[in-house]
C-alpha cells in the first residue's frame, strides 16, 4: 500500500479536526501509511489536543507510516501562515527523510504552497493539492471578489501539480479557466460517516446526550445552526429574520463562537433563541443533529459545508444559501437553496412555511440523508482518493 505524505495546516482536507481523523483511520484501515507534515501549533491549545489524537495513532503504526514533522512559521491565521525562513528547508529534509509515496497538500494559504511543486518534482515525487478556500461564484459581495483574488493567484501553480482535488463542479470550472488542465482536476467532495451521522430513529438507542436534549427542549421545535458566528457566515441575517418572525413552538439553537457572537446576542433572556457557544463534544454534535427538525446556513462564501453534509445525513432538513458549493449540495431537492443575496427577506418568508409544513421539513429530511448517501459518505470520498493515488504512484507500491 502507499505511504502518504500529508502536508498542510492541522489536518488534512479540511479545518475540521473530526473530518480529518476519519479520513486518516479510514485510509490507514485500508493499509496505507500515513506521515504528516504541518506547522507547529503552540502548547495547550486545541488543536495540540488534536495533534495528540494524531500523536497517539501514530504509535505501532505497522502500515508505514512515518512521525509527525512540525515545520516552524512566524504567523498562522485561520486564513493564511507566514513560514519561518528554515521551513523549507526542514520540509525537503523532512520528505527526503520519510521517502513517501506521494505527497498530499491541504494547501494553507502559506508561500511554501507556490514552492511545492518543484520541490516535489526535484525529489521524483507525485504532488496532489486539494484546493478549498471559500467563495462566492457570482461575486455579489466584496469577500467573495477577495475569495476570487485566491483562485486567480493559485492557478498558476496549481498548474503545475499532478492532480488537484476541488469539492465541487462549480470550483472545477473556475480553475478551468484559469489554467488548470481538465485532465489534472478531480472533483472529490467531502464525505461524513453516514453510520454516525445519522437520523435518531436508525440507531438502536437514544444515545445519552440526545436524551438530554430531548429534555431540555421538550415540547419545542429545535432549529438550529452550527459553525462560526463570524461575518463570512451572515448569521446576523439568520437572527434578523428569527427575531422578525418568532416562530411560535419554535427554538433557534447556535451551536458556534466567533468574533460577532458579542454584538449579535441581546443582553435580555431570549427563550426562543439559544446560544449554546462552541460545542467541543462530538457526541453532543451528532445528538444536535439528531434533535433539529430544521438546519440553517445563511453563508455569503463557502467552499463545502461539513456542518450542511452532517446535518443531511441525520436526516435533518436543510437551508441554505448557493455560497460555494452548498447549492450544489443541495440542487433537485435535496433541500431549499436561497440567494446570497437578501437573506433575512428569504428567511422571513421561509420560516413561517418550515413552522407550519412539518410534513415538508420531514421529506426534506428523507430527502437530504438519500442524497448524503447517494454522494458524501467517507466511504466514497475515500475510494476516489484511492482511485486518484493509483493513477499517480506505481502499482508495486500499492501491493500489500
Amino acid at each position: 500500500m502507499a505511504h502518504i505524505a500529508w502536508l498542510g495546516k492541522k489536518t488534512p482536507f479540511c479545518g475540521n479536526v473530526t473530518y480529518g481523523l476519519s479520513t486518516t483511520h479510514a485510509l490507514r484501515s485500508r493499509g496505507h501509511g500515513i506521515s504528516f507534515i504541518h506547522f507547529d501549533t503552540p502548547p495547550g491549545s486545541l488543536a495540540r489536543s488534536s495533534d495528540a489524537l494524531l500523536d497517539a495513532d501514530n504509535q505501532g503504526d505497522s502500515n508505514g507510516g512515518g512521525p509527525e514533522v512540525a515545520l516552524p512559521y512566524l504567523v498562522k491565521s485561520q486564513v493564511y501562515t507566514i513560514p519561518s525562513l528554515g521551513a523549507q528547508r526542514e520540509l525537503r529534509e523532512s520528505l527526503e527523510r520519510l521517502k513517501p509515496d506521494l505527497v498530499h497538500a491541504s494547501l494553507t494559504l502559506s508561500p511554501l504552497d507556490f514552492r511545492l511543486p518543484d520541490l516535489c518534482q526535484q525529489l521524483g515525487l507525485p504532488v496532489v493539492a486539494t484546493f478549498h478556500p471559500a467563495f462566492d461564484a457570482s461575486l455579489r459581495n466584496l469577500t467573495a471578489g477577495t475569495q476570487q483574488l485566491t483562485y486567480q493567484l493559485y492557478g498558476p501553480t496549481l498548474a503545475k501539480f499532478d492532480r488537484v482535488i476541488v469539492f465541487s463542479e462549480l470550483q472545477a470550472e473556475m480553475l478551468l479557466r484559469l489554467g488548470v488542465r481538465a485532465e489534472r482536476l478531480a472533483v472529490i467532495p467531502n464525505g461524513v460517516d453516514t453510520t454516525m451521522w445519522q437520523p435518531a430513529s436508525l440507531a438502536t438507542a437514544a444515545s445519552p446526550d440526545l436524551q438530554e436534549l430531548r429534555q431540555r427542549f421538550a415540547g419545542r421545535r429545535v432549529f438550529l445552526y452550527m459553525g462560526r458566528v463570524a461575518t463570512e457566515k451572515n448569521v446576523e441575517a439568520l437572527i434578523k429574520a428569527w427575531r422578525l418572525v418568532r416562530p411560535a413552538g419554535c427554538v433557534l439553537v447556535i451551536v458556534g463562537d466567533g468574533p460577532l457572537r458579542a454584538a449579535l446576542q441581546a443582553p435580555g433572556d431570549e427563550p426562543d433563541l439559544v446560544w449554546w457557544g462552541y460545542e467541543p463534544s462530538l457526541e453532543r454534535r451528532v445528538a444536535f443533529q439528531q434533535l433539529a427538525e430544521v438546519f440553517l446556513l445563511p453563508s455569503l462564501v463557502e467552499g463545502l459545508s461539513l456542518a450542511l453534509l452532517e446535518a443531511m445525513a441525520s436526516g435533518t432538513a436543510c437551508i441554505a444559501t448557493d455560497a460555494g458549493a452548498d447549492g450544489e449540495v443541495l440542487e433537485g431537492g435535496a433541500g431549499i437553496v436561497i440567494s446570497t443575496q437578501g437573506v433575512t427577506t428569504q428567511l422571513r418568508t421561509l420560516l413561517p412555511v418550515l413552522r407550519d409544513q412539518p410534513v415538508l421539513t420531514a421529506e426534506l429530511g428523507r430527502r437530504a440523508r438519500t442524497r448524503a448517501l447517494e454522494r458524501y459518505t467517507l466511504e466514497g470520498n475515500i475510494d476516489a482518493l484511492e482511485a486518484l493515488y493509483a493513477e499517480l504512484v506505481p502499482r508495486s507500491s500499492l501491493v500489500a
